[in-house]
């Protein structure tokens, strides 16, 4: 547990740093060009690219690792097969993108015209092709993984974001926009050359074309596809938002896109470090047969995850004007950008936990081997809630609707997935620590009034001095009341505390 909880740290302060470069791009663009056409561009032509790599890299990332360890054949022979499916697939599927591109981006984006539209396709043209890098850097990375090499897998995703943004900042000032679409394309090679690099050196593994029929590969077409489907389901809250958000007016798609990028961030960043961890560690507690360590990987994770994800959900709900004004609201993101975006920002800060803890359970079911519920539920609320909301609510209330589409619909996903682990495989959250449960509750009460009252009574005319005066005041809050329930993570994280600073004295 000691190691695992290292590797954990270790991942999660690469991801940090990782997502920050991330997050410093669509921080750059908003001062680049606000809430505009020309950023609404760089984002939707970003849609497809992304959502094919995360959707496809994905399920056969998380395929491969599920049948890594019970293939009968030699695992140099499975990396291979594997390699040429995915290989062959991805490019297949981003050819005929590329083919039919101008084609597919007027039935997504049908208001786009004119030369919002010839921007929009331009940089898709040059970010299309990135897909093909992107989901193979994934594969790469599941490889490491499934060898212990969490690392790696992790820092590239950091030369991904570095590159991307070093490269498109820099020609965007040369070149305009469209360096954003060259600049996505050039890190995503740099992210595959770095992991093709990382792995040269492991055992058993070759990257020679092998065309060859086997039982591993029909076994992980059968485990992807029903992923794919539901992977493609839950990114289509981004795509979803795209769609409606490019119907609205001017500069909404941006706005959606930074408040969806704030309030992601602090998930995101925690997410990907515990899922790279815990589903091979997840996957092989199943293969043995481990059920009290599953139960308790599914316990723990599931409070650790409220315990570190509400506070900030929290605060972001209370102060969503002062986040972005302090993050974005320079050059040409002014008030008015502040205007449309603080708002959906508010309503996104409450899908924070309820995001993470679904991408968090997806992946029990994943190691039982039922990838199909997940996606059931998933064609509800995405299907059926998101777009029933939104369509309902988006002549009243725009961009808004879009927002309590994807919250009202996460909720339900989370209660629906919760349930039915609970009935079908006896995961239960609430079991013999009940105690626990009611701490997180009277926790998350008195957190709320805490800043409510900050919220109400602390106004300060500087953004900076009111943002650092007020996450203080509610982090000293956070931490007194933690402390005073005295939740079994906390004691055992002072005993740890305690007994090293004993050991220094002697």
């Amino acid at each position: 547990m000691k190691r695992f909880l290292k590797i954990v740290g270790a991942v999660a302060a690469i991801n940090v740093l990782a997502r920050l470069f991330g997050f410093l791009r669509e921080i750059i663009i908003g001062t680049q060009y606000g809430t505009s056409y020309i950023s609404d561009s760089i984002f939707n032509a970003y849609t497809i690219p992304n959502f094919l790599y995360l959707v496809i890299g994905g399920a056969f990332t998380t395929a491969f690792i599920s049948i890594y360890h019970k293939t009968k054949s030699s695992i140099e022979d499975y990396i291979r097969r594997t390699f040429t499916t995915i290989l062959v697939s991805i490019t297949i599927i981003t050819l005929i993108f590329v083919v039919f591109g101008e084609s597919i981006l007027h039935i997504v984006f049908p208001e786009e015209t004119g030369k919002e539209f010839d921007m929009l396709l331009e940089l898709y043209q040059w970010m299309m092709p990135s897909t093909i890098m992107l989901v193979l850097s994934t594969w790469l990375s599941g490889v490491l993984n499934v060898q212990g090499k969490f690392h790696l897998s992790s820092f590239s995703v950091l030369v991904y974001n570095m590159s991307f943004l070093v490269i498109s900042v820099g020609l965007s000032l040369v070149i305009g926009p469209i360096g954003y679409g060259i600049g996505a394309l050039i890190g995503a090679i740099f992210m595959v050359g770095f992991l093709l690099f990382g792995v040269r050196k492991l055992e058993h593994v070759s990257f020679k074309l092998k065309f060859e029929r086997a039982e591993d590969q029909k076994e992980l077409w059968k485990v992807a596809l029903p992923i794919m489907l539901g992977g493609a389901t839950a990114q289509m809250y981004t795509l979803l938002q795209r769609i409606f958000t490019s119907l609205l007016a001017e500069g909404t798609v941006s706005a959606m896109n930074y408040a969806t990028k704030v309030s992601q961030f602090p998930q995101a960043i925690l997410m990907t470090a515990v899922t790279t961890v815990i589903y091979p560690l997840l996957s092989k507690k199943e293969g043995e047969g481990d059920e009290a360590s599953v139960k308790a990987l599914y316990l723990k994770g599931m409070r650790m995850l409220y315990l570190l994800v509400m506070p900030i959900s929290v605060y972001f709900f209370f102060q969503p004007e002062t986040i972005v004004r302090v993050v974005f609201e320079y050059n040409k993101f002014g008030a008015a950008s502040t205007a449309i975006t603080a708002p959906l920002l508010q309503i996104f800060s409450l899908t924070m936990f309820f995001l993470a803890a679904n991408t968090y359970i997806t992946r029990f079911y994943y190691a039982k081997g039922n990838s199909m519920t997940p996606v059931i539920f998933s064609l509800i609320t995405v299907f059926g809630i998101n777009i029933g909301i939104t369509y309902a609510l988006i002549d009243r209330y725009a961009g808004e609707a879009v927002a309590w589409g994807n919250l009202i619909s996460a909720i339900i996903n989370f209660l629906l997935l919760v349930a039915y682990l609970q009935w079908k495989y006896k995961l239960n959250i609430i079991d013999k620590n009940s105690l626990q449960f009611i701490k997180l509750a009277v926790l998350t009460i008195v957190f709320v009034l805490i800043n409510w009252m900050i919220a109400s009574f602390i106004v300060i005319d500087n953004k900076f001095i009111h943002m650092i005066v007020t996450l203080f005041v509610a982090l000293i809050g956070y931490a007194i009341i933690v402390y005073l329930l005295k939740f079994d993570e906390v004691k055992g994280t002072i005993n740890k505390i305690r007994s090293k600073l004993a050991k220094s004295n002697k």
